[in-house]
């Protein structure tokens, strides 16, 4: 239950205080959605999933619930890297809440991705190319412009 998982989020935070205790509760939902993924694409009843595909499901999630805000709020629970995820995965197994195989390891969770192109990398262009968008959007503007001034002068 909801409050059980608050105790045992507490309890974990009074051992290892790095991550706040939203962090705790995402990476519950993000899992859950992950698990959802699968059994849509797979028909898997009991996947187990791995470090790499919790990742990507926590990639997936976070940038549908929080868009471009993603990384500034991960960052506020003190999340900065895919390891991270990994530390707060292994909490949650050594406390119960979640399985794992003699496979896993936290370490599944170091060779991630980097955090600034994965929760902002397609809302924020690098500014070079973003000025040359717009200039050639511009320019195209203005030749219409010049095209539809011409045609008008013709009539």
């Amino acid at each position: 239950s909801e409050k059980d998982f608050t105790d045992v989020v507490n309890s974990i935070r009074e051992q290892d205080a790095r991550f706040a205790k939203g962090a705790y509760y995402f990476v519950r939902q993000a899992l859950d959605h992950t698990l959802k993924r699968f059994k849509l694409d797979q028909s898997a009843n009991n996947h187990h999933v791995t470090g790499k595909e919790l990742l990507e499901g926590i990639r997936e999630f976070a940038l549908d619930q929080y868009g471009p805000m993603s990384k500034t709020l991960l960052e506020a629970w003190n999340i900065k890297h895919c390891r991270d995820f990994g530390d707060i995965v292994f909490h949650l197994v050594d406390a119960g809440v979640l399985g794992k195989t003699d496979n896993d390891s936290p370490e599944d969770f170091a060779e991630g991705y980097n955090f600034q192109d994965a929760f902002e990398g397609h809302f924020f262009r690098r500014p070079d190319k973003t000025a040359r968008t717009i200039h050639k959007i511009n320019k195209k503007a203005a030749d219409f412009r010049l095209e539809d001034e011409a045609q008008n002068e013709q009539n």
